[in-house]
């Protein structure tokens, strides 16, 4: 058994939280697989969809490799302190969630199918903790643009439960998405950058190779 502080399983007052800063988290203008820009502004007709499902590491690479995603960012949500760093999120006193943030084609690949792969590729049965991660940033969260997300966040979510895929209810939250901060520029993208990063060989590349199989008709050729 490990420790874990408290302070990293409660969500801090804005009282307690860390101050943060003005300056947004410099990183690279262009998404380190397939080019397209990794800030605003998007083509047209694209939709923004946020979600929160522990380590973005792994997570944002489930995203990026469906069919119909422009780009995916990773970063921080629905805390109080302002372009945290990655050190300040680990200490539980800034609030956020480690979240992947995926500008997807609605014409190619569906709100609702994008909610299949988030709720079958974490256990969002946790509460704040996801495996051996744990802490307020690895909460299970959705976090809405617009009523119809949201309307179509709950309904996926009964869904869900309905069918015990986790053997218990679910505790994703489902929120309005609030301001979303730029993780460090060495974040984006880490899976690809680093494959032979212990963590990612053995933790992450099981997940993606188990994920690949289980989506492999959306993915891209």
């Amino acid at each position: 058994m490990f420790f874990v502080p408290q302070q990293k399983l409660r969500m801090p007052q804005k009282s307690e939280a860390l101050p943060g800063r003005m300056d947004r988290m410099p990183v690279p203008t262009r998404h380190f697989v397939n080019n397209n820009p990794l800030v605003p502004p998007f083509p047209d007709g694209m939709e923004l969809a946020l979600f929160g499902l522990g380590c973005f590491w792994g997570a944002e690479r489930k995203f990026w490799q469906l069919r119909g995603v422009y780009s995916t960012q990773v970063g921080y949500a629905a805390g109080h302190t302002p372009n945290p760093t990655y050190k300040e999120v680990c200490s539980g006193l800034t609030g956020h969630n480690e979240v992947v943030r995926v500008v997807f084609d609605p014409k190619v690949v569906s709100y609702e199918q994008l909610l299949k792969v988030f709720f079958e590729n974490h256990d969002p049965t946790q509460g704040m903790r996801q495996g051996n991660d744990v802490g307020t940033q690895y909460r299970s969260v959705i976090f809405t643009h617009s009523p119809a997300q949201e309307a179509t966040a709950r309904v996926v979510k009964a869904e869900i439960d309905r069918a015990g895929i986790w053997g218990a209810q679910s505790v994703t939250e489902i929120a309005p998405a609030s301001t979303f901060y730029l993780a460090e520029g060495y974040h984006q993208e880490y899976f690809a950058r680093n494959p032979n990063q212990p963590y990612c060989m053995f933790v992450v590349a099981p997940k993606v190779k188990k994920f690949r199989k289980a989506f492999a008709d959306r993915l891209k050729k």
